[in-house]
């Protein structure tokens, strides 16, 4: 029978010059990943002292394999045992690994193909390496594409003896597609350097990793979160993870609750939605069996924080131990390798309720008054040592407390630059090192507040407009909508913005849809003073990001692309 890893053991928290360091010291020890499946079943423990022995064996192999020093080796993370293999294999061999997403349940073959050779193209890679699973899949994405190597793991050479080559802190650690929020994934080139100085952060300053501490995670591999949080950052701390896939999480979400208590977890993360998702599926399951005493470090990332859903999680899963004050609150940024900020532990969500007419109009973090149109924010904690935040205006002077600017930051986690891209990394990073986050926020008694990203703010008549408070607002209060169900952006009309909202509909009948589209309307315009023009849209048909967001850049795509459509008709 296959039993997980143990925790106990010394704990050095990531002070190690490289990331095949980190694994050389963790390989001592009697921790490791164990990788469950889709029904929450453990499949696979793998000790970090294997893992080292098979990685320093596929290291060679990938070499063997026509392969050398410094190229680029496209990985599809599935979350399995071969794709941790082969992420290290390219460490040893010092090789750049750059992760890539799975094909999504309503993308089609053909995008996915389409996708995946544009990734690979961009990091000019030399190789692509899937799943057994999909391998015809990988056949066809590498035709014609000049690879060196194109298959799985066991299609390497079996045997092989090559050199490996020395690494140090200033090599090239991985390649981190960018979730495509705004934009077509970029890939951030992270050093070993870089990889170290923010696990140390996190490990050590932020989640002050004790040494019966457990991780567990359903966040996909191809994106910082759950690469770096949750399969990276464990290892440097000699903390032994269990992984689960996402698909899984998405099917039966209460599993992942069930083997924090199962398991013993005591750190993990979600996006809001996450949370979300488990306290609606609680409403109809029992979950007596759970048991979340031991989380502590329960957390939040990877989007902006509704406080509802949070609010409506830990009165759902009270009965079975869960603590408010587990809650952590978390800013960062694959181009900041993954942390910026964290939240105090043991204080849970501090939420700011602001006046959201100043917020708008004036740029100032105002608490709301009675009468006013309020809205909560998170906290999201100090900078994590040696890195630094600034919010400025649009002149570029640095901004006092409670003043709404624009976000920039600077420290040793940061990326060298967007690989091949010096234009691209210009734009946003500095001379100086400072780095333009494209976020928005303020600092209140010192912590970081994110408001949202300058990219989706809707500037109308003067007026600066969250999408998201459009979006929240009609998701919490009309009947059937879920979160993730709408979309808000602006485009231009005859000179003057005009702002669209996108609203999934998962009824035919004429009359119901007629009434969802007035019922948003009305409701933007009494709550929010916005005339939008309502656009309803079939269920699943908003874009989202790698991470799982609403990627409102590609629905705004869509929506012009369609309406240009019309008109050519």
């Amino acid at each position: 029978m296959i039993t997980p890893t143990q925790p106990e053991r010394d704990v050095r928290l990531a002070d190690f010059p490289t990331l095949v360091a980190a694994l050389d010291y963790a390989a001592q020890g009697a921790t490791g990943v164990n990788l469950h499946g889709l029904r929450g079943e453990l499949a696979e423990v793998l000790p970090y002292q294997t893992l080292r022995q098979q990685a320093l064996d596929y290291a060679q192999r990938l070499l063997a394999a026509g392969l050398a020093p410094g190229d680029r080796v496209g990985l599809v993370a599935e979350t399995d045992g071969d794709f941790v293999r082969a992420f290290f294999a390219c460490q040893y061999a010092g090789l750049l690994p750059a992760p890539l997403p799975l094909p999504t349940p309503l993308g089609g073959r053909a995008a996915y193909v389409e996708q995946i050779r544009r990734m690979l193209d961009a990091a000019r890679a030399a190789a692509l390496v899937g799943p057994a699973g999909l391998a015809e899949w990988v056949a066809e994405i590498a035709e014609g594409q000049g690879l060196t190597f194109a298959g799985t793991l066991a299609d390497l050479p079996a045997e092989a003896s090559a050199e490996l080559p020395a690494i140090g802190p200033d090599d090239p650690c991985y390649l981190q597609f960018s979730s495509g929020s705004t934009r077509f994934p970029t890939g951030v080139l992270v050093t070993h350097r870089a990889l170290m100085a923010n696990a140390v952060a996190i490990t050590r300053d932020g989640l002050q990793v004790k040494p019966a501490d457990r991780a567990i995670s359903w966040l996909p591999l191809y994106h910082d979160m759950g690469l770096v949080g949750f399969l990276l950052s464990p290892l440097c701390a000699q903390m032994s993870v269990d992984l689960m896939p996402t698909g899984a999480f998405v099917r039966r979400p209460l599993l992942w609750l069930d083997l924090i208590g199962r398991n013993g977890a005591t750190v993990s993360y979600s996006p809001t939605f996450g949370y979300e998702l488990c306290a609606r599926r609680a409403q109809n399951a029992a979950i007596d069996h759970l048991d979340l005493s031991g989380w502590r470090i329960a957390g939040l990332g990877g989007d902006m924080i509704r406080l509802p859903p949070l609010r409506e999680f830990e009165q759902a899963f009270a009965a079975v131990g869960f603590s408010p004050k587990a809650y952590v609150a978390s800013y960062g940024m694959a181009e900041a390798t993954l942390a910026l900020s964290m939240a105090p532990l043991g204080e849970g969500l501090v939420a700011e309720t602001l006046d959201v007419d100043r917020l708008e109009q004036d740029a100032q973090a105002i608490a709301a008054t009675a009468g006013s149109r309020a809205r909560d924010f998170a906290r999201c904690g100090r900078p994590l040592p040696h890195h630094e935040l600034q919010v400025r205006n649009e002149y570029g002077e640095v901004l006092g407390e409670r003043q709404v600017g624009r976000i920039f930051a600077r420290g040793p986690s940061l990326m060298k630059g967007y690989f091949e891209q010096p234009q691209a990394s210009a734009d946003i990073l500095g001379a100086d090192g400072w780095l333009d986050t494209g976020d928005l926020g303020y600092f209140s008694e010192g912590q970081i507040v994110i408001t949202g990203r300058i990219k989706d703010l809707i500037i109308l008549n003067g007026r600066n407009i969250w999408p998201q408070d459009l979006e929240w607002t009609a998701e919490a209060e009309i009947p059937g909508l879920r979160s993730g169900d709408v979309a808000a952006f602006s485009v231009p009309v005859e000179g003057e913005e005009s702002v669209i909202v996108l609203v999934q509909s998962r009824s035919s009948d004429a009359e119901v849809r007629e009434r969802l589209v007035q019922d948003v309307t009305d409701l933007l315009r009494l709550r929010h003073g916005v005339e939008a023009k309502v656009t309803l849209v079939g269920g699943h048909a908003l874009p989202q990001t790698s991470s799982g967001k609403l990627s409102r850049s590609r629905a705004r795509a869509g929506y012009l692309a369609a309406q240009t459509d019309k008109a050519v008709a």
